[in-house]
């Protein structure tokens, strides 16, 4: 698989529409990332090499929904933990959850299964999406997603999702030990 060499900031051309608004909102928020170009990825065993490039784990994304499909959550975890309904429903006080369509995602995010990230609540101005994050993700140092497309991913202090990015968007993050 093709990964680039990691590179500070936004690439010179323009790319596609959310990755293009996703280095435009770090850049004005000032927060600092880096990124590489890689091959088309669409599963997380995909993403150890980009990890290991960057130097940060690329973080696994899912989005859920009740059945009614009145509350929608993006949630994120580390890489190897396992979704568990189950844990997640006892933390969010939400039953029946189950893993958004793919018609849902397009709809609410603009983003595909497989290629969800934090970037794609850059498409949720009206906050019809909640963000929940595990608290091991919390914890680290780096958070590393894709900007929006699965052909380049970015690293950046996980203290700028959490205080700066996330907030910014009026997107308040819900932390769980999931």
């Amino acid at each position: 698989m093709y990964i680039s060499e990691v590179m500070d900031g936004a690439p010179a051309e323009t790319r596609g529409d959310l990755e293009t608004r996703t280095y435009r909102k770090l850049e004005e928020l000032h927060i600092p990332f880096q990124r590489v170009d890689n091959d088309s990825v669409e599963a997380m065993e995909d993403c150890v090499a980009i990890s290991e490039k960057l130097g940060a784990e690329i973080r696994k994304t899912i989005v859920v929904c009740n059945r009614k499909k009145t509350s929608v959550f993006l949630v994120i975890l580390p890489a190897d933990k396992p979704f568990q309904t189950k844990i997640f429903s006892e933390k969010v006080g939400c039953s029946r959850m189950s893993f958004a369509s793919a018609e849902t995602m397009r709809d609410l995010l603009g983003t595909e299964p497989g290629s969800a990230s934090v970037m794609d609540l850059l498409n949720d101005p009206d906050e019809d999406v909640q963000v929940v994050i595990d608290t091991a993700v919390a914890k680290e140092e780096w958070f590393a997603c894709n900007p929006g497309v699965n052909t380049s991913h970015i690293r950046f202090k996980t203290d700028d999702l959490l205080h700066t990015f996330l907030p910014k968007i009026s997107h308040r993050p819900v932390l769980a030990d999931l």
